[in-house]
């Protein structure tokens, strides 16, 4: 999805809703093909698709009954509650490819509940507005505890996988979303995270690992739903995490060109508008971008089909998308509902049951 266009492809000078909306509208309808595949996460594309209606304040076109009942067939329950020792997650499935049919006796023939998939499945039921106390979240959370290893850390799936930031924070707000903390050991958890600093003072995805702007966000998103921080950082006395450095090293990550990088010496990407700035965000420190070279700098990937591109002059897609909007909602534009920027969704939905 990342083809450039041609030279006269024009860049609007305004964040333009409505061609937004009729972009995710065509999304929500029928996927292009180049997104076959990415089918094992269809799960996540509609999470980025209702999300990001969400943000524009474009709800009202979703049947929720509907995206309910199809979200919820993907949940995986075990036959007999012994079977939440076992060693495997019952969470949600990714996509109806990773649901086999059970055996004749009704035992599984193989269970690839994920934790990506979990906290975007519930993300979505938040959305919607769907009670969670209906759903069998005793199974979730009481089987994640699978997933957590020694050194604190989670895998995403019961069959290995690697382990790092991005499936503690999963963990993190899987467990927020159904205020049970009964499948994390927070303190564990913390350890792990505070382990990850490097000594530049961004977050690397696993310990000794290069800082990363997603990591630095899961890091602090993390600490901050687990309670070991408070809003606006910046103001506080003391913290458990380095905040000078950590400072030093975000800020010094919006361009000459004024979009956000991930790292140290790679081109700014719309993306980390979010990533970074939702950083910022939990610092307390947006006093430090230059929102306007920000904000002109990721009007250059908004398409004239509506949507964002990752870099300018490339075609649109459904990840930078979302987090091309989410960076606008950070910015504070007036037609975008407002953002619980630890959760990844909007302030209406993260308040919902």
């Amino acid at each position: 999805m990342e083809e450039e266009l041609s030279p006269e492809f024009s860049i609007n000078s305004s964040f333009d809703r409505n061609r937004h909306i009729r972009f995710l509208d065509m999304m929500s309808n029928l996927l292009p093909s180049e997104y076959q595949p990415q089918e094992i996460n269809h799960l996540t594309l509609a999470y980025f698709t209702l999300s990001s209606l969400d943000i524009l304040g474009a709800f009202d076109r979703v049947d929720k009954e509907a995206v309910a009942r199809w979200v919820l067939s993907f949940q995986v329950h075990p036959k007999h509650q012994d079977e939440l020792s076992n060693g495997e997650f019952y969470g949600f499935l990714g996509s109806r490819s990773s649901q086999f049919p059970a055996d004749i006796n009704e035992n599984l023939r193989r269970n690839s509940s994920h934790l990506a998939s979990t906290y975007c499945a519930l993300a979505i039921l938040k959305i919607i507005g769907h009670d969670l106390s209906l759903i069998d979240s005793g199974s979730i959370v009481r089987s994640m505890r699978n997933l957590q290893q020694h050194d604190g850390s989670y895998m995403p799936i019961h069959i290995g996988a690697e382990a790092d930031l991005r499936f503690v924070y999963c963990a993190a707000a899987i467990s927020y979303m159904l205020d049970d903390w009964s499948g994390v050991d927070k303190e564990k958890a913390k350890e792990y995270i505070l382990n990850c600093q490097s000594y530049d003072g961004g977050f690397g995805l696993c310990p000794g690992l290069e800082s990363h702007g997603g990591a630095t966000y899961c890091a602090l998103a993390s600490l901050r739903l687990m309670g070991f921080i408070e809003d606006d950082l910046l103001s506080k006395g003391t913290s458990v995490i380095n905040i000078p450095m950590l400072l030093e090293w975000i800020v010094q990550r919006q361009t000459v060109g004024g979009g956000f990088q991930g790292r140290l010496n790679k081109p700014a990407d719309t993306c980390y508008g979010f990533w970074v700035g939702g950083v910022l965000k939990i610092l307390g420190g947006t006093k430090f971008i230059d929102k306007e070279s920000l904000r002109d700098s990721l009007l250059t990937c908004q398409s004239q089909y509506g949507g964002f591109s990752k870099f300018p002059q490339q075609l649109p897609e459904l990840y930078h998308s979302y987090y091309g909007f989410a960076a606008f909602s950070l910015l504070e534009e007036p037609s975008l509902n407002s953002l619980c920027v630890e959760l990844g969704t909007t302030n209406r939905a993260a308040q919902s049951p």
